[in-house]
C-alpha cells in the first residue's frame, strides 16, 4: 500500500531547467523531497534526470506566466517509480501532460540512499511558466 506525506517541512531542491535563459524566459523546474533525504547528490541526480526529459509544448500549449504544474511523484527504494499524478494543473493540458511525462520518462531512478530510512521517497516537482516568450 503507497503511503502519501505531507511535505511541510520539504527539502528543497530549487534550480532552473534553463538557468542561463530565466531572465529571457521560460519554463522553470523546482524539485521538492521528504526531509528525511538528506543526499543533496541524489537529490540533484533526480532533479537532473526528470529536467533531461522535460519536453516544452507548442506555443499553444503554454500556461498563462506563473501557470504551474504540480506532479507528485513516490519512488520505491529500488528507484522505481511507484506512481506519479498531476496535483495542481496549470490550465494547460498540453503543459499537464508534459510535466508528467518528464517525472514518468526518467524513471527508474537510482537506488534511495542506503542512510534514507523509509521504503519509499515523496518528491513533488513544480513546472512553471515564468516569463511570457
Amino acid at each position: 500500500m503507497l503511503r502519501s506525506r505531507s511535505l511541510p517541512l520539504a527539502v528543497l531542491l530549487s534550480l532552473v531547467v534553463a538557468p542561463l535563459a530565466l531572465a529571457a524566459a521560460g519554463p522553470q523546474l523546482q524539485a521538492f523531497f521528504s526531509p528525511e533525504l538528506k543526499s543533496a547528490a541524489y537529490q540533484q541526480g533526480v532533479y537532473a534526470r526528470v529536467a533531461g526529459k522535460w519536453k516544452q509544448p507548442g506555443k499553444k500549449g503554454l500556461p498563462a506566466v506563473g501557470g504551474k504544474t504540480v506532479v507528485q511523484a513516490v519512488l520505491g527504494r529500488d528507484g522505481k517509480l511507484l506512481s506519479a499524478v498531476v496535483t495542481t494543473e496549470s490550465g494547460s493540458k498540453s503543459w499537464d501532460a508534459a510535466a508528467l511525462s518528464a517525472v514518468q520518462k526518467a524513471a527508474p531512478f537510482a537506488p534511495l540512499p542506503k542512510d534514507y530510512p523509509l521504503a519509499t521517497l515523496d518528491a513533488h516537482f513544480h513546472v512553471a511558466w515564468v516569463s511570457s516568450p
